[in-house]
């Protein structure tokens, strides 16, 4: 997760309706979406050490992968996340955003798990004001 370093979790945009728009839209890199995850899960970078850890990342998630995984790129990451979006905000896209999903043209894996990491970024939020 080298390439990852110079991101700093000061450097990412607020968690809001808006980015998550930015990620359904793909106008976020998948660098800056895989770090809004990896922060909010707990993961961080020591860049005295100049690596990540995972501390304060909830055990579930450190045990699989104690080092933050590339959730654009890795299908089992994504399922995982998607497992862990409690069913009552599994339409939180839908409920929160007006999103109706991608037209079948334009679906493929990327954007989907695009579309996993926007609706478990407004769980994750739901979760926060609760």
């Amino acid at each position: 997760m080298g390439i990852y370093a110079h991101l700093q979790m000061t450097d990412l945009p607020a968690l809001n309706s808006a980015t998550c728009w930015q990620i359904l839209d793909d106008q976020l890199s998948d660098q800056i979406v895989n770090a809004l995850l990896w922060h909010c899960l707990g993961y961080q970078y020591d860049p005295d050490l100049q690596q990540w850890n995972a501390v304060a990342v909830a055990e579930e998630w450190s045990t699989d992968y104690p080092q933050p995984p590339d959730f654009i790129g890795s299908r089992p990451a994504t399922v995982k996340l998607t497992r862990s979006i409690p069913a009552a905000h599994k339409q939180l896209l839908k409920e929160q955003l007006g999103f109706t999903g991608y037209q079948v043209s334009e679906l493929n894996p990327r954007l989907t798990r695009r579309a996993t990491a926007a609706n478990w970024l407004l769980s994750y939020l739901q979760r926060q004001t609760v």
